[in-house]
């Protein structure tokens, strides 16, 4: 009996000890980071009355510290977060919806990436890049309460490059194949023309399904947008226009936040970025302004291996080469344990190499292993004119995103964006390419000069809403597609919001602020194209069987094609459109119609006991207490992307009109500018007063002065502060 009682209480001493162990161990293998060289830093926070920063600063590295301490102090949540992942530690700090993060940044070697390539950027952007650590370590050291995990600080600049190396692929699909792939499943058709397999005759799977957790957010197959730039020629006061109008994430590590920079060394800037940023990703400063839209060429190969016998070797060019693999541990929080989990990562000259039970699949992508997009970003922030700015835009750091411009001359422009691979002829790139042959590995990408774009057409004007850069600027003004190799991969297809924009743009004269308004908040579909498709597949159901089903069939019917909220079938059509664009958006396949329609039926009676409650009371933007009706869809130009159910049934937007900009510059070239989030300065601060003060305006569509003049932001400042070596107390 004494036996048995020590048995049990070693082991109940072993048990403790091995708790006590995974509680602990995580951080105590950590290494700590190291902070950047020490140097004095010091920038001036200023806050206008809608909370957004304004930093000033003698350098743009001060700029940079400034623009890391200001969003720190708006939401540390979401920058930790990011620091987390950059840093291989996000299921560490977020548990096991973290750990596809983690083992991402160990596949595609973002660490090899900065440690090869760091120290070739620019001194200059390497330190502001240091400059914008050194903000976030500050603000940590004096903010210890607010630090979630142990050893996360301090960062340095090689940290924020891990963070764009690690999220830049995500933006044009990488997510997609390394998915399927380490799930077994089909591979998504490919973008582009097809090259010699017909479409019809392919394995067609769906990108992702609903929130999946990427480094770019929930929905990285949903992200897009809208871009508008209208000449002085096309507008009734002489003015150029620039309309910016992201949809991303409103929340999250890709979610929008607006700022403003003014450096003595020429960084005067006003737009917004990404956490993890230290300059702007869109936005303009006097004289040049410019947004992005979401492109989807084919930027992506994938190379099936021959392996030997042992596994451990693959055929390339009559040789064996050996496979490199490297064995990880992915730390997952589980409660107050931290689980260890072994995970190996494979690689070959191709890049990255998934294993599954069909073989071994090795990823080749645009910007593989390179740091530039870092520069190119800073670089355009800082050009003056046109010629500067696309000097810089040659470099090709940024892999994939359309760019569309406008500036103070007039000059107005579409470049669709992307460092597309040199392809041989001869393989069919669309679908998967031979891993032992050399000549299906490409080594370059193609000049600038290959890039399609439009600068100043005769139509007075250029637009894009993730469709294909062909029709930027409206019949009449086309790019031809023959002058573009189908090797390129350029997508041909249109979505709902292109053939509306240029419906609209086309069918208006002379455009103001009141035309390009009602243009960018249009919540209507066209009559063509995959939703009247869709809406023709729902007509021709025979529901002879289902007298509610039917009832629905008919008020579908009847529908005016307008998500505006006023028509009775709204709600209805709402719901059963999103399927229908989640298919056509990421070249998958259409679901079943009665599947679709039964499933939405019975959701609107369920929570609203009726099929054809008004959609203002169904679609909601809602942030702590605050919860508003919202209009627009999931294809329109106001768009409303994608929601959560939430527990009354009432639908949350998640995703869609984020950050929204409109930018003007008059005959004389003075530039002014307004501005607009869904909630507000502070995302994640519910105290603050900033948390949801812009959300009545955003549901209104109306916009808030940017008060980008210094001059304008003194009469309306709230507070201001110096942080650095020469901190102060706010005033």
């Amino acid at each position: 009996m004494k036996a048995i009682k020590r048995t049990g209480i070693g082991l109940l001493i072993l048990i403790l000890l091995v708790a006590i162990a995974l509680a602990v161990w995580e951080p105590l293998s950590v290494t700590e980071g190291k902070a950047p060289s020490a140097r004095d830093y010091e920038a001036r926070i200023v806050r206008d009355s809608f909370g957004v920063p304004h930093i000033f600063g003698k350098t743009d590295a001060d700029v940079a510290y400034g623009v890391a301490y200001a969003h720190a102090e708006d939401d540390f949540i979401t920058l930790q977060e990011v620091t987390a992942m950059t840093r291989g530690r996000l299921a560490t700090l977020n548990g096991a919806d973290g750990a596809p993060i983690d083992f991402v940044a160990a596949l595609l070697d973002v660490d090899g990436t900065v440690k090869r390539k760091y120290d070739d950027l620019p001194e200059d952007v390497r330190a502001v890049l240091d400059g914008y650590a050194s903000g976030l370590n500050a603000y940590a050291d004096e903010h210890p309460d607010e630090v979630e995990l142990s050893k996360l600080f301090p960062v340095n600049g090689r940290d924020i490059a891990a963070g764009f190396a690690l999220r830049s692929p995500f933006f044009f699909g990488l997510n997609g194949p390394i998915q399927a792939l380490t799930e077994g499943k089909p591979l998504r058709r490919e973008g582009g023309p097809s090259l010699a397999v017909p479409i019809e005759n392919r394995t067609v799977h769906p990108l992702s399904e609903d929130k999946i957790i990427t480094p770019v957010g929930p929905d990285p197959d949903e992200n897009g947008s809208n871009a508008y730039a209208i000449a002085p020629e096309r507008s009734t006061d002489d003015k150029t226009r620039l309309i910016s109008n992201s949809h991303q994430p409103l929340r999250g590590n890709v979610a929008w936040y607006e700022l403003v920079v003014h450096s003595e060394e020429g960084w005067d800037f006003a737009g917004a970025n990404f956490p993890g940023s230290p300059f702007p990703f869109l936005g303009h400063n006097k004289n040049l302004g410019w947004t992005n839209t979401v492109n989807r060429p084919d930027l992506i190969d994938i190379y099936k291996l021959t392996l030997n016998e042992k596994g451990n070797a693959y055929k390339y060019d009559g040789e064996w080469l050996p496979l490199e693999k490297k064995r990880i541990w992915l730390k997952i929080k589980y409660g107050p344990f931290v689980i260890p989990y072994p995970q190996m990562v494979y690689r070959s000259v191709h890049g990255p190499v998934i294993m599954n039970g069909s073989g071994a699949y090795a990823l080749r992508y645009a910007g593989m292993d390179q740091l530039d997009m870092l520069t190119q970003y800073y670089r355009i922030n800082k050009a003056q004119d046109f010629d500067e700015w696309q000097a810089a835009m040659a470099g090709q750091g940024v892999p994939a995103t359309n760019f569309i411009y406008a500036d103070a001359k007039g000059n107005i422009g579409m470049f669709y964006n992307a460092m597309f691979p040199d392809r041989a002829p001869g393989f069919d790139w669309r679908t998967v390419l031979p891993g032992d042959n050399p000549n299906a590995l490409w080594q370059n990408t193609l000049p600038f000069t290959r890039v399609p774009a439009l600068i100043n057409p005769g139509s007075g004007y250029v637009m894009n809403a993730n469709n294909t850069p062909y029709v930027a600027a409206g019949p009449g003004d086309e790019l031809n597609p023959e002058n573009f190799s189908p090797l390129m991969g350029i997508e041909d297809d249109q979505t709902n919001r292109s053939r509306r924009s240029i419906d609209l743009l086309e069918a208006t004269g002379k455009i103001g602020d009141a035309e390009i308004r009602r243009i960018k908040y249009d919540t209507a579909y066209a009559q063509a194209g995959y939703a009247k498709d869709w809406l023709d597949k729902v007509a021709a159901l025979d529901l002879k069987d289902d007298p509610e089903l039917a009832k629905a069939q008919a008020l579908l019917a009847k529908w005016d094609w307008d998500l505006d909220g006023k028509g009775p079938a709204d709600a209805l059509a709402l719901k059963m459109l999103r399927p229908a664009n989640k298919a056509h958006y990421q070249r998958g396949t259409v679901p079943d119609p009665r599947e679709i329609l039964q499933e939405t039926v019975d959701h609107l009676n369920k929570y609203f006991g009726r099929i054809d409650p008004p959609m203002l009371e169904v679609l909601r933007l809602r942030q702590g207490d605050v919860d508003l009706p919202i209009d627009g869809g999931n294809d329109t130009i106001r768009a409303s992307t994608l929601w959560d159910v939430e527990d009354d049934g009432r639908l949350s937007v998640r995703h869609g009109d984020s950050f929204i900009m409109f930018v003007e510059w008059d005959k004389a070239g003075a530039v002014n500018s307004r501005s607009i989030q869904p909630f507000g300065a502070a995302t994640t601060r519910p105290d603050s007063p900033h948390y949801t003060d812009q959300m009545q305006l955003f549901v209104d569509k109306k916009l808030k002065p940017v008060w980008f003049d210094p001059a304008a932001l003194e009469k309306n400042k709230v507070s201001e502060k110096v942080v650095g070596s020469a901190r102060g107390a706010e005033q």
